[in-house]
Order: C-alpha cells, then structure tokens, then sequence
C-alpha cells in the first residue's frame, strides 16, 4: 500500500510532538526546566557529537541572519544565537517550536520561532544569510525540493549547513542492514527506508516516520544549484563500535571521518 505524503507527514509531527529529539538526555528533570536544558545540551556537545561546535560553526556567523529548518528542541539554534546570529527557528511540529520557544526564555536570549513546512518555507526568496538543517531534511517526502527552498530563501552568497544521513556508514551497514536487515530477515518483506523507520528513530507512539540515508555524491549532487560545495562526514562513538578503552579516540574519530552517520554538507550560494 502506498503511503501518501500527508501521512508521512503526520507521522512525523506525531513522532517528535511526543518524543522531542534529545529530550531522553533530560530525564529526571520537568521539560522546560533550566536543568533540563542543561542536561540535553550537555549530552549533545561533550558525549554525543563534541565535533559539532567546530563543523556546524556556532560562533561563525555572528550578525547574519539565520534560519533553522527544523529547529527541534532548540539546542543548536540556541548555539549560534549565543555567538551572534540573529535566529529564526522553524519547526513542522508545534510543541518542538514552544519548547524551543521557552528554551532561549530560560537563558535569555532573543529569537523567532515559526511553525512550517521545510518543502514551502514561508519567506520570500534572499531572506537569510544562513540556513541550517540537522538531521530534519531525510525525513521530508521532497528532500529535494526542501533543499530547493533552502536555496531559495538565501541570500546571494549565503551559506546552508544541511546534515542528512550517510548511506556509506557503519552504523547503516552493520546495524540497518546486517543486524536487522539480513541476520532478523527484514530485508525480505521491508526496504531499508522501512528498517530505518522503525529502528532509527525509534518512538514508542509506533510512529514510523519516513527515513532516508545519501552517499555523498547523491547529496553534492542535490546541492548542484550553489556555487561553492563542501561535504563533511562525521559521528561515530565507541558505544558503537564496542570497542575498548585502549583503542585511541583519535582512530574512532579517523574512522567517523569516513564512515560516519552523518554527511554535513556546507554549500554557498
């Protein structure tokens, strides 16, 4: 049976109204609370991806306007205002936009926050010096047009940090498609888009958003309309691997450069 796009996207909306993205780093402290957010941004930047304060560029965008698609809990947006952007946040899912609404009320700190659609961004064309993505555009139903309409609201010589899924990682080789595609016999009756649904971002309100992972070629070929192309591969922890402590990080971190989850592409238009 074919799924038609306004269930994909309902999915999603349902997915992250009820488990907000990162909000299990908060656990024994109320969703709002100083605490709370302190926890999550803790996790996000010191154990999870302590790479991402010097590849997304927080503090590289001081005075340039910037817009969010996808903003989440605000825990990035909440990064760049803090080195000077002037943010927007965007998000499909009403509570994530309060949340984040409510996160930079904590800490103090000026932002807009907008409830919409990443494939019809609600800005007229060259509104924003920046437009960042983590992890929203591979759950869209158009990751292209969605990339369209980034290019589309930048200004001239504006830059798009945009991290979608790498196809090419260890985690998508030896998790999506040996442990759960072959060696659990999924890949008989599911694609891997199927298998990634329901383990990736798994949630407990059985929400099955949509799930899609790129090589790099297939995101620089995405991004062809910009002028200036960069891609970046990154995140691959030791949890992962299972491997011991004696196994350097610098390896890890040599191996996530290759063979990470997540490709970062950085184009200018």
């Amino acid at each position: 049976m074919t799924t038609t796009v306004s269930e994909i996207k309902r999915r999603t909306r349902e997915q992250w109204g009820n488990d907000p993205c990162g909000a299990i780093h908060g656990d024994g402290y109320e969703i709002g609370s100083r605490e709370f957010f302190d926890n999550v941004e803790a996790h996000r930047y010191d154990v999870y991806a302590p790479w991402m304060r010097e590849v997304m560029e927080f503090d590289g965008f001081a005075g340039k306007e910037l817009l969010e698609v996808g903003c989440g809990m605000g825990s990035d947006l909440l990064q760049f205002a803090r080195g000077g952007s002037i943010v927007t946040g965007l998000d499909y899912t009403p509570r994530s936009a309060e949340i984040s609404r409510r996160r930079f009320g904590v800490y103090g700190v000026p932002g807009t926050f907008l409830i919409g659609d990443a494939e019809n961004l609600p800005f007229p064309d060259g509104s924003f010096d920046v437009v960042y993505s983590n992890g929203v555009l591979h759950h869209t139903p158009d990751t292209q047009r969605a990339i369209d309409e980034v290019f589309r609201v930048l200004r001239p010589g504006g830059v798009a940090k945009v991290m979608l899924y790498h196809r090419r990682s260890l985690y998508y080789w030896f998790v999506i498609m040996l442990r759960f595609g072959i060696l659990r016999g999924e890949l008989a009756r599911s694609s891997p888009e199927e298998i990634m649904s329901r383990y990736v971002e798994y949630s407990e309100t059985g929400a099955l958003p949509l799930v899609r992972a790129y090589t790099r070629d297939e995101v620089d070929r995405m991004f062809g309309k910009f002028a200036q192309r960069r891609t970046d591969v990154r995140q691959l922890t030791r949890a992962e691997l299972h491997v011991p402590r004696v196994v350097p990080d610098s390896f890890i971190d040599a191996l996530g450069s290759r063979f990470g989850w997540n490709v970062i592409m950085t184009a200018r238009k």
